[in-house]
């Protein structure tokens, strides 16, 4: 396989298809025409898990208002997801990456599971932000400040 560049991984790593909570393919590119923010998680049900999940949960209100769509990624299983997305009403999307191909595409794949980091990117799928080894608690209102503030830089440059 050709070594990919810093460039095209975004974009490559955009097209990897997986299922969500409900067992529908998806793929982050599907995504495109929106705000994106893809955080990944170690594990679902777990403490720490549980409390970003449930913050950007309560924020969903908030980054829809944004045209932002949120999308959770682990390597826990299609039911797994379904069964931690209804105990905690997550509203979102929640990818199962069972074999950590979208992890390790995005560079955060440790020891089979996903390492806790969120990327976030603009309406054209350009990767705008990366945040890497974040703690749970206030992560979900970190990324949405970024958000407000890439959808205020937008307006002011009247795009």
């Amino acid at each position: 396989m050709p070594e990919r560049s810093e460039q095209d991984w975004p974009a490559l790593a955009l097209e990897i298809v997986r299922r969500d909570q409900d067992g529908v393919e998806r793929k982050l590119s599907d995504f495109r025409g929106h705000n994106l923010v893809v955080y990944f998680y170690p594990k679902d049900d777990t403490p720490g898990c549980t409390v970003e999940g449930k913050e950007f949960r309560d924020l969903y209100g908030e980054f829809q208002a944004l045209d932002a769509v949120i999308v959770g990624v682990s390597t826990d299983s299609v039911l797994s997801h379904r069964e931690f997305a209804d105990k905690h009403a997550l509203p979102f999307t929640l990818i199962a990456d069972e074999g950590g191909e979208l992890a390790q595409a995005f560079g955060v794949l440790r020891d089979a599971v996903a390492a806790r980091s969120t990327f976030v990117f603009d309406h054209d799928l350009r990767l705008r932000r990366a945040f890497h080894e974040v703690g749970a608690r206030g992560h979900a209102r970190q990324v949405l400040d970024f958000v407000r503030s890439l959808v205020e830089a937008r307006r002011m440059l009247g795009g």
